[in-house]
C-alpha cells in the first residue's frame, strides 16, 4: 500500500517537530558547580573540606558525578583571595562556598548576585555580612563559628588548669574580622573572674616572639589566643614558644594542641563545615540566602595535650579529663 503525496507531507512534518523534543529528553541535566574559597593551605583544612564532602554524600552528591567542586585556595596569603574570587564568578559557578571569614569579604566584593554560604565566620553581623542572623537580607548566609558563652568557658577552662591565673596575656590580630568582638567578650569573662588582661596585637608571623616577650614581661600566668589566620599558619611556633616561656595556652582550634599546644575549646570545625552543605542544597533547591537564616555551633570540643601539661609541670584536673573530647598522651 502506497502513501499519498499528502501523508507523506504529514509525517515528514511530524518527524521535524518530534526530532528535537527527543533531543531535549537526552539532553543531560545540567551538573551544579560549587566555588570552594579558602585562606589556608588545603593541608592545613583537609579534615573540614572533606567533612564538608561528607555533608554533601548524605545529601545524595557524588563529587565528579552530579557535582563539580571548584577548590581555590590562597595558601595562607590573603592578599591572592580577591583574585581567586573574581575566578569563581568567571565560572559561573552556582554558589561559593567560604572557608572563613577573611574569604568571605573578597567573596562579597565579586559578586551581589551568586549565593555565599559561610562555612564559618566569627561575627556575621557585625562584619556586615548579614543584616541579622534571622534575616540575613543579602547573597550571604550560612554558619556563625562564635557563641556568646564561648571565650567565657575558654577562661573558665584555663582558670580551672591554672587556678594561681591572674594575669593573661591575649594574643590577638585586630585587623583579623570577629576580633574586636571576640575580645570585648573575652574582657567582659576576664572582669568576671577577676583576672587582668594584657592585649597584645599580633598582625603578622614577625611579631609573635615579640608577643610572647611581651607577657612574660607583664607577668602573665597563661596566654589566651583568640585566632585568626597568623595564628593558624604559625600554630606550632606559638605551642613551641608557649612551652619554651613556661606559659600554659588555651587556642581557639584544637590544630593548636595538636600541633604540640596545651589544650583548646572551641566548635567543631568539621561540624560546621558537614552543616555548610545543607545550605548549599537548599539553595540548589531555589532557596535564597536571605531567607536562610544564620546558625550557631551546636558541638563544641575540648581536647587536652597531656605530653604538653607535663613539660610545663601541669596536672590537668581529673574533672576536665573527663570532660574532654579528646586527649593526646
Amino acid at each position: 500500500m502506497r502513501l499519498n503525496t499528502v501523508g507523506l507531507t504529514l509525517m515528514l512534518a511530524l518527524t521535524i517537530l518530534v526530532a528535537p523534543l527527543a533531543a531535549d529528553t537526552q539532553r543531560p541535566a545540567k551538573v551544579p558547580r560549587i566555588g570552594f574559597l579558602g585562606v589556608l593551605p588545603p593541608s592545613a583544612v583537609a579534615a573540614r573540606t572533606e567533612a564538608f564532602r561528607q555533608g554533601l554524600r548524605e545529601l545524595g552528591y557524588v563529587e565528579g558525578k552530579n557535582i563539580v567542586i571548584e577548590y581555590r585556595s590562597a595558601e595562607g596569603k590573603p592578599d591572592r583571595l580577591p583574585g581567586l574570587a573574581a575566578e569563581l564568578v568567571r565560572l559561573k559557578v552556582d554558589v561559593i562556598v567560604t572557608g572563613g571569614a577573611g574569604a568571605t569579604r573578597p567573596a562579597k566584593e565579586a559578586t551581589v548576585t551568586i549565593p555565599i554560604v559561610m562555612a564559618q565566620d566569627p561575627d556575621p553581623v557585625g562584619n556586615g555580612f548579614v543584616a541579622s542572623l534571622a534575616r540575613p537580607g543579602g547573597n550571604i548566609t550560612g554558619l556563625s563559628s562564635l557563641s556568646t558563652e564561648l571565650s567565657s568557658k575558654r577562661l573558665e577552662l584555663l582558670k580551672e588548669t591554672v587556678p594561681r591565673l591572674s594575669r593573661l596575656a591575649v594574643l590577638g590580630n585586630s585587623t583579623n574580622p570577629g576580633n574586636a568582638r571576640a575580645l570585648s567578650e573575652t574582657e567582659l569573662a576576664a572582669k568576671a573572674l577577676g583576672v587582668k588582661l594584657q592585649y597584645l596585637d599580633v598582625l603578622a608571623p614577625k611579631d609573635i616572639e615579640t608577643a610572647f616577650r611581651e607577657a612574660s614581661k607583664g607577668r602573665a600566668d597563661a596566654v589566651f589566643v583568640l585566632g585568626g589566620p597568623v595564628f593558624m599558619s604559625q600554630r606550632t611556633q606559638i605551642a613551641d614558644l608557649a612551652g619554651k616561656s613556661g606559659l600554659p595556652a588555651i587556642y581557639p582550634r584544637q590544630d593548636f594542641v595538636e600541633d604540640g599546644g596545651l589544650m583548646s575549646y572551641a566548635p567543631s570545625m568539621n561540624d560546621l563545615a558537614r552543616r555548610a552543605a545543607t545550605y548549599v542544597d537548599k539553595i540548589l533547591q531555589g532557596a535564597k540566602p536571605a531567607d536562610l537564616p544564620v546558625e550557631q555551633p551546636t558541638k563544641f570540643e575540648l581536647v587536652i595535650n597531656l605530653k604538653a601539661a607535663k613539660a610545663l609541670g601541669l596536672t590537668i584536673p581529673p574533672t576536665l579529663l573527663f570532660q574532654a573530647d579528646k586527649v593526646i598522651q
